[in-house]
């Protein structure tokens, strides 16, 4: 493990030490937990941003369904007659 030092706030500090002794861990440990949390959630976010640009750029390729089809697959769904998803004609 490796150490980084970072200059706090003195307000962050003080609500850092109060969570620190509320859950009876570390400053490191809450520290760890935090930034951990904050990189899984732009991971996802740039996941998301990367399946945005997919999505725009199949529909610039013309890759997409109409409408009525997505509506009359999902009014199918839980009937004897349920449909299979639709697919782009490309």
């Amino acid at each position: 493990m490796s150490v980084t030092t970072v200059r706090l706030q003195a307000e962050i500090e003080r609500q850092l030490e109060s969570i620190a002794t509320r859950l009876n861990r570390s400053k490191g440990w809450v520290i760890n937990q935090a930034l951990t949390e904050y990189i899984d959630k732009q991971q996802l976010e740039q996941e998301r941003w990367q399946q945005t640009l997919d999505a725009m750029e199949s529909v610039t390729q013309g890759k997409v369904v109409d409408a009525s089809e997505v509506h009359r697959w999902l009014n199918s769904w839980g009937t004897e007659n349920e449909q299979d998803a639709p697919r782009s004609g490309k």
